[in-house]
Order: structure tokens, then C-alpha cells, then sequence
């Protein structure tokens, strides 16, 4: 990954608020030696065990979640506001019907064997240590269950430790 140079997370200064709810991620995984990646805009950066966490959320009906569910490791690849039309593509169109990497225009590239975008501005390596279905019956507030799952198709969450930060 040219440009870019290696961070700790202690070194991350930029707001998961603005990074996750306003920038929004490119979730990327590899599954039999081809990638897929969505646009995700849920998600948090925290500690949890005793180190630094991602965790992100997919529906079962995204085809990018077969390429998580296979794969140790996950990418979370952050834009700029440059690549907005990219990032609203990649959040509407299925990998299973298009080659959507390829027609986006981004640049796939690698970063210790797992796939990320060399047009983004940072880029989180992630190692999968859980992953539970929400289940409607844990629901403390059912207005939420109501609100965002009319289709029952509840997220998987994934909680992932950040080996690397890479920011340009």
C-alpha cells in the first residue's frame, strides 16, 4: 500500500462518529481467491478483551457477508467525500450480479494478504474473534425492533481485533 503508513490505535485521532456515521466504510473480504466489499455505515471502534475492537453488522442477505463469513480477516477501508458516488454503488448494487469492484473504479490492492482500497484515506486490518446474529427477543427497546427489522432479517454483529491502521 504505497502512500500509506502504519498507526496504533492510540495514534487514531479522527472521530468513529464521523469515521462510521458520516464517512461510512467499505466492508472487504476474500472467500476462494475472489473479493467482495459493501458500503457500511454501522459499526464502532472500542476495547474489548484487552484490545482495540472494530465491530460491524451484516444482513444475511448481503453476499459481502458469505465473503466475511469465510475469511479470518476483513478490511474496513474509509474514503473521502471524493468517492461518494463509488461508496453509494457499492452500498446498492450485489457482487453476486456484477463484477462491482472492477466497474467502481477503485483501485483493489492488499495490505498483509487481506484485500483494501488504495484510493482510501485510512484502512483498518481486522481479525474476526466473534460473530452473534441480534436476536429480537434481547431487544430492550422493541420501538428498534420494530423501526429497523420489519423483514426480520437481523444483522450479524462481528467483533474484530484492529491488528493495523494504515492512513495517507
Amino acid at each position: 500500500m504505497d502512500h500509506f503508513t502504519k498507526i496504533t490505535p492510540e495514534e487514531y485521532q479522527k472521530s468513529p462518529f464521523q469515521t462510521i456515521g458520516k464517512e461510512w466504510l467499505l466492508i472487504t473480504a476474500k472467500k476462494d481467491g475472489k473479493v467482495n466489499t459493501m458500503t457500511a455505515s454501522w459499526g464502532g471502534l472500542g476495547i474489548l478483551w484487552g484490545r482495540p475492537v472494530a465491530y460491524i453488522f451484516i444482513r444475511p442477505q448481503r453476499y459481502t457477508k458469505e465473503f466475511v463469513d469465510a475469511s479470518s480477516h476483513f478490511s474496513l477501508s474509509v474514503l473521502g467525500e471524493e468517492h461518494r458516488k463509488a461508496l453509494n454503488y457499492f452500498g446498492t448494487v450485489s457482487g453476486r450480479d456484477e463484477d462491482k469492484i472492477a466497474k467502481s473504479g477503485l483501485k483493489l490492492c492488499y495490505q498483509e494478504d487481506v484485500p483494501c482500497f488504495q484510493d482510501a484515506n485510512t484502512v483498518f486490518l481486522c481479525r474476526k474473534l466473534y460473530a452473534q446474529p441480534l436476536k429480537p427477543e434481547c431487544f430492550t427497546d422493541a420501538a428498534d425492533d420494530a423501526k429497523w427489522y420489519p423483514e426480520k432479517d437481523y444483522h450479524t454483529m462481528y467483533i474484530a481485533e484492529i491488528e493495523g491502521i494504515y492512513m495517507k
